[in-house]
């Protein structure tokens, strides 16, 4: 009983991995769409001190964390079992952090989780996650983007690359921005592929760009000072709570030259223009 202080639940859904300090919390933020992609919940005892500085680096000091699968090494929280997983609507009035063995669930497609009588080290979190990860690649996509201004403020230009899970092209984007800093331009780049990226229909969505103050203040860890980015702050918002599932990460610029090459070509358009290169097969249609 000693070693169960401080429980945890890690959770894998699709291609993100969440981190909870309680499972109603879990089950509120997971909502109602487990199965698509279906959802796999772990239970864990005192968070180990390397996965706190882990997702501190990656600027998640909250509650509650979400991070890119693929960036989490197997080990990373130490010992994890399976934990069953139940709707919020299923143990209201209920408020203890643990629920009572686990029922099916109002999903057709959803079925039972197998709960491990026996802790296993280092659980591996793609071990029980089976082919969940080739049925929401259609519907999950990365995001590229990025602004440019030459002047700073001068003309200024926006790009976006929209990729599918598997990395093959579904788009470039790039948008005319008018007379704009550098920071305008980066934010009209992510309203520009996220409202493309819902219009294609996907739901689950990575975003990247080399605009560290753009990812930090739409994941809510720096303050918006500036009037004029306050507004494109707020819908940038408004337009991920739309997605299932939103991840937000900076990379360096040396990793983000597609989407800079179109905002350099944005630059060249009229306000509000928008060009759009979309990537059948081997060929490429503008429009």
């Amino acid at each position: 009983m000693e070693d169960e202080k401080d429980p945890f639940y890690v959770v894998r859904k699709g291609d993100i991995v969440g981190v909870y300090k309680s499972l109603r919390d879990c089950q509120l933020q997971v909502g109602l769409s487990v199965c698509n992609p279906s959802v796999t919940v772990f239970k864990g005892y005192g968070l180990p001190k390397e996965a706190e500085e882990y997702l501190a680096s990656h600027g998640l000091q909250s509650s509650m964390y979400a991070v890119g699968a693929r960036d989490v090494k197997d080990d990373l929280f130490g010992k994890l079992v399976l934990c069953p997983f139940q709707e919020p609507e299923s143990f209201s009035g209920n408020t203890s952090n643990e629920v009572s063995p686990p029922k099916r669930m109002r999903m057709e497609t959803v079925g039972l989780i197998t709960v491990s009588t026996t802790p296993k080290k280092h659980l591996n979190l793609d071990d029980h996650v089976g082919n969940q990860a080739n049925s929401s690649n259609c519907c999950s996509c990365v995001l590229k983007f990025d602004g440019a201004s030459k002047g700073n403020p001068g003309l200024a230009g926006a790009g976006a690359v929209l990729l599918a899970e598997d990395g093959s092209m579904v788009c470039r984007l790039r948008e005319g921005v008018g007379i704009a800093t550098n920071n305008v331009a980066e934010y009209r780049a992510v309203l520009l592929g996220l409202k493309h990226a819902l219009k294609k229909g996907f739901t689950h969505i990575r975003v990247q760009g080399d605009s560290k103050l753009v990812c930090m203040q739409i994941q809510g860890l720096w303050k918006v000072n500036n009037p004029n980015l306050a507004g494109l702050c707020k819908e940038a918002k408004e337009l991920k709570v739309k997605f299932q599932s939103f991840q937000i990460s900076h990379v360096p610029r040396e990793f983000n030259s597609e989407a800079d090459a179109q905002a350099n070509l944005g630059i060249h358009l009229k306000d509000g223009q928008i060009e759009e290169d979309i990537t059948m097969g081997s060929s490429s249609t503008r429009r």
